[in-house]
């Protein structure tokens, strides 16, 4: 038989395009701010990672155009070969000394760092304890690896307990958790995975993807935020850094057997220098100036404990990501489409991003949205969620 015929027709995304409700792929014609311009109308971003608003602060914007000056636009090859500038190492060195680590290695985008670090550190007879709702980075990290996984339950120290218990005593362990969680917005359990890891003489590996410039007083992310350290941590410049990229922080022995196993690195073109400056300068921004995350939590407090007073069930979100949970497929889009129509740019999340009966609104906050930018958002999911008997 012919492959592509058995290529799926995806129809329910076809019809939805057809009837006009399809929410992906949506062009945005200009900055990434707090608000944006879609089809010549003025939007409030609700389904951004923008959290610290970076990517239109003039000085970042001004390193992305010097190294454009100094080096071009492109790397033309893989770290391991000619893609390695100076700035590489520097940032490299940067974020190591941020994060408290010995080392640190820039990858080409956060899947791929995910990817590349789980799979190169497992042999086969080791085994990787990953939380059910980690990241699909994460995921497919897992099924590359040489190791054996077993998945715990959500957020639950008792459940990752009992996984200890069918591990042999001569195999290594990896624990992986996201430190804050991209779709339900809480945090995992750091102390106690870590302390569990500890008496199990296990290692632990944190994606901190999304709280890294926005959790701790210094902005490094959960491990700060609670006091511990991890073996492993993981982040990206996609998020509050205003670039693309990503990168890992440990040991000086697992960074250089990174370096030297890792395929998605290997076999990668190195990031362009306009996003390694780019990273660079938001790191700065980040600390030297905590205020941004103070005005994100403000807002974020704000906008949560608003939406939990209508009646809207928020899971156990406890963070700048704010979902909605509906359930239902189809109302979960209708409430969608009709947050649109009011002028409101939010993420629609279905399976398999996240469980089938578990379709949920996910709404980012910023630390550059306005008051009248949230409220106007509130409004809109008063209005809404009262007309189609959600609250």
């Amino acid at each position: 038989m012919d492959l592509f015929r058995k290529i799926p027709k995806h129809e329910d995304a076809r019809m939805a395009i057809q009837m006009g409700f399809y929410p992906y792929f949506i062009p945005i014609s200009g900055e990434q701010g707090p608000t944006v311009e879609i089809k010549g109308k003025n939007m409030v971003m609700l389904g951004s990672n923008n959290y610290l608003g970076l990517t239109n602060h003039p000085e970042v914007k001004e390193a992305a155009k010097n190294a454009i000056e100094k080096y071009g636009v492109g790397c033309t090859g893989s770290r391991f070969l000619n893609g390695t500038l100076d700035i590489h190492v520097e940032l490299e060195e940067k974020l190591a000394d941020f994060m408290g680590m010995e080392s640190a290695l820039v990858f080409s985008t956060g899947f791929q760092t995910n990817l590349g670090t789980i799979s190169s550190m497992m042999t086969k007879n080791d085994f990787i304890l990953s939380d059910s709702l980690n990241h699909a980075s994460i995921v497919d990290g897992c099924r590359l690896s040489k190791g054996n996984s077993i998945i715990y339950k959500h957020n639950d120290p008792e459940s990752l307990k009992a996984t200890f218990n069918s591990i042999p005593e001569e195999a290594g362990s990896l624990v992986v958790t996201n430190g804050l969680f991209s779709m339900e917005g809480d945090l995992a359990k750091l102390p106690e995975i870590i302390r569990m890891t500890k008496e199990n003489d296990s290692r632990v590996m944190v994606d901190d993807a999304h709280a890294i410039g926005v959790y701790g007083k210094g902005g490094r992310g959960t491990t700060e935020h609670f006091g511990v350290e991890a073996d492993i941590i993981m982040g990206t410049f996609s998020k509050s850094l205003a670039s693309i990229g990503g990168f890992v922080v440990s040991s000086e022995d697992v960074v250089f057997h990174l370096k030297h196993s890792a395929r998605p690195f290997i076999f990668s073109a190195s990031p362009p220098p306009a996003a390694i400056t780019t990273a660079s300068k938001a790191l700065d921004i980040v600390m030297e100036e905590p205020e941004r995350r103070d005005s994100l939590i403000k807002n974020s407090d704000y906008f949560r404990n608003s939406l939990k007073k209508m009646g809207y069930d928020i899971g156990h979100s406890e963070s700048q990501i704010i979902p909605v949970v509906i359930g239902d497929l189809m109302d979960t889009v209708d409430l969608w489409k009709n947050l649109y129509k009011h002028d409101l740019f939010t993420n629609l999340v279905v399976h398999p991003a996240t469980p089938p009966d578990r379709s949920l609104i996910r709404n980012s906050v910023m630390s550059t949205h306005s008051m009248e930018d949230l409220d106007q958002g509130l409004e809109a999911y008063e209005k809404i969620g009262s007309e189609m008997s959600i609250i």
